[in-house]
């Protein structure tokens, strides 16, 4: 049995004016794969958000544990300096910073990713062939004038430059073409085998699940966890959707 890397407890969070997540619980062992799945507009991606520490978002009730540590209360960077790294669906546009500046100011945050300048240009550059990734990239700015695949690209090249503990994958797959998502499962399945992390992916499309192992998953609807089950539950829902499950989320408990 794996031990408990994150534990998310009855937590209730929202925005300022709005409610949107309702006693939700979640456990991801170490180096487990777990998917996150529902309708859109379930609050999936506010899950990931506030389990990173957005500041969008305040916990109203309940807590979040990672690695032994209560994290409910730390900021974002704390965060990620502790192992929990996030994907956005929609990664932001840095102009005046060159993606390769970016890339070795982050690592040098974390002692133990710090290595001399010749060692981190060969690194890299050994990530970037992986992912079929050419050199002109890093010169560019960070996300400026990138493709949606592109930035997908970037995105998997900081995962596995920082070997966090814990990937929150938020629809990494989302609007790719047949090319760019082989690039990203080729990325997340070498996360997996080279870094030994725990991955909690947040999907519409089961095709980026292909080449995985899935350890459990768990199903939101209206802000509330309403499912949980093996990695077989995926295939349940591509057959039948998720109207079983909305109908547990309008009773407003697990099903």
């Amino acid at each position: 049995m794996h031990s408990q890397l994150l534990r998310v407890s009855d937590v209730s969070a929202g925005t300022e004016d709005k409610p949107i997540l309702h006693d939700v619980s979640l456990a991801v062992g170490a180096g487990e794969t777990h998917v996150l799945m529902g309708p859109n507009g379930a609050g999936k991606s506010t899950l990931g958000r506030v389990v990173m520490g957005d500041p969008t978002y305040q916990v109203t009730s309940g807590s979040i544990f990672f690695d032994d540590a209560d994290v409910t209360n730390e900021a974002a960077d704390k965060r990620s300096l502790a192992g929990i790294f996030l994907s956005y669906q929609a990664p932001v546009e840095v102009p005046g910073v060159p993606l390769y500046s970016y890339l070795r100011t982050i690592t040098q945050k974390r002692p133990e990713l710090k290595m001399t300048a010749r060692k981190f240009r060969a690194r890299v550059g050994e990530i970037a062939d992986q992912l079929d990734m050419g050199s002109s990239f890093l010169t560019r700015e960070l996300n400026v004038g990138f493709s949606g695949g592109e930035k997908k690209k970037i995105e998997m090249l900081q995962l596995l430059l920082l070997r966090p503990k814990l990937a929150i994958l938020d629809e990494t797959d989302s609007g790719l073409d047949v090319d760019a998502l082989s690039v990203v499962s080729k990325g997340i399945e070498a996360y997996r085998q080279d870094c030994d992390g725990s991955l909690l992916i947040i999907t519409h499309n089961t095709r980026i699940l292909e080449r995985l192992t899935v350890d459990r998953t768990h199903v939101m609807v209206q802000g509330r966890m309403v499912a949980e089950g093996p990695g077989s539950l995926i295939d349940d829902i591509d057959a039948h959707g998720f109207e079983q499950f909305e109908r547990a989320g309008e009773d407003g408990g697990a099903a």
